[in-house]
């Protein structure tokens, strides 16, 4: 598998997280959870979802008469490549603008700044 691969748009990040969530699926599985959340057609889904095999996305067991989709990367890689991307995109490579900006968008509870701080004195120790 390619390491980059191509940036999920919004539907198919919505999408990723029903099958990070509930882990490998049939496309009506994944439609009935955002189907939950919102008006959508079972034929939509199936379409991004083929599209989303093609572009390397995800996984699709085809041994079954229902094919089984899976996200081909775990949530932690895509998330770090969205913030990636974002970081050289909006913020000019700068982990402190993008962190003030995260920061600043809404409020933070203590117990995240607390995870924030412990999270910045482990990245500033020297990597072995």
């Amino acid at each position: 598998m390619r390491d980059e691969l191509p940036r999920p748009t919004n539907a198919e990040l919505e999408i990723l997280t029903v099958l990070w969530s509930i882990g490998p699926s049939t496309v009506r599985g994944v439609y009935d959870v955002i189907r939950r959340r919102r008006p959508t057609q079972y034929s939509t889904i199936l379409k991004f979802m083929q599209i989303m095999a093609e572009k390397g996305l995800v996984r699709r067991d085809e041994s079954e008469r229902a094919h089984v989709y899976s996200a081909a990367r775990a949530r932690e890689w895509t998330q770090r490549q969205l913030a990636s991307d974002l970081l050289e995109r909006a913020f000019s490579g700068s982990a402190k603008a993008l962190l003030i900006g995260a920061l600043s968008s809404r409020k933070s509870t203590k117990k995240e700044l607390a995870e924030l701080r412990e999270l910045l004195d482990q990245f500033q120790e020297p990597r072995k």
